[in-house]
């Protein structure tokens, strides 16, 4: 099995009970090969974040069929749905989404010690993970102290923190300044690089787009 994430036939409609259903997904067929880098490139309202809930376990499709590491995700209960979005995926928004009221490395940790991992590994994992993005130094400061670039990347290393086989990522670099952009996607690029895992970008920024090894273009479903 060399795909981390495979989507087969995957459609979903809102309101499909209702007067006025909106299809947003038909019959998709995506998938993300193990150490690939795909960028997710639509315009707005195509369904990229319904794409994106679906990969990450978030929603449910009403047609087709979710393949996380080779396992069919499609109709689980949500107990080992959560258990499989916890161990082996990782997040990343357009927002970092930090809790205010914790240091970097603590919001590095947290997620880990849900998971199961002791305080101390979950801590050398979170220094680690700083390290690797030039924060150490910044530790120990809370969100509201960190630039937004700052931010952004302790949220790629909360989004490592538990070694996940998937990155998936919504605009990660959207609410930056062109320059902060260019220089977090660059450290974001790194981290996947160096830890091995895949990613799932999703990005209107066609030229960060194209310095990913395959670009995915989703069109506006018409009712």
């Amino acid at each position: 099995m060399n795909d981390v994430l495979r989507l087969e036939g995957v459609g979903k409609t809102y309101g499909k009970n209702g007067p006025a259903p909106v299809p947003v997904l038909r019959g998709l067929d995506l998938s993300v090969a193990r150490g690939e880098v795909v960028a997710l490139v639509a315009p707005s309202g195509a369904g990229k974040s319904t794409l994106l809930h679906i990969a990450g376990l978030l929603d449910t499709p009403d047609t087709g069929r979710v393949i996380l590491n080779g396992r069919d995700m499609t109709g689980l209960p949500d107990k080992p749905r959560t258990e499989a979005r916890r161990a082996e995926l990782g997040f990343v928004y357009q927002f970092h989404h930090l809790l205010p009221e914790f240091s970097a490395a603590e919001n590095i940790i947290l997620p880990q010690l849900a998971n199961g991992v002791s305080s101390r590994d979950a801590a050398a994992r979170a220094a680690d993970l700083l390290s690797r993005v030039g924060l150490s130094a910044r530790a120990d400061h809370r969100p509201a102290a960190l630039s937004g670039g700052e931010q952004q990347r302790v949220a790629f290393c909360r989004a490592l923190a538990n070694q996940p086989a998937l990155l998936l990522a919504d605009e990660p670099t959207g609410n930056l300044d062109p320059e902060t952009s260019d220089r977090v996607f660059d450290m974001l690029m790194a981290l996947v690089r160096d830890t091995g895992l895949s990613a799932l970008i999703a990005t209107h920024n066609h030229d960060l787009a194209r310095r990913m090894d395959r670009v995915i273009r989703l069109n506006q479903t018409v009712a």
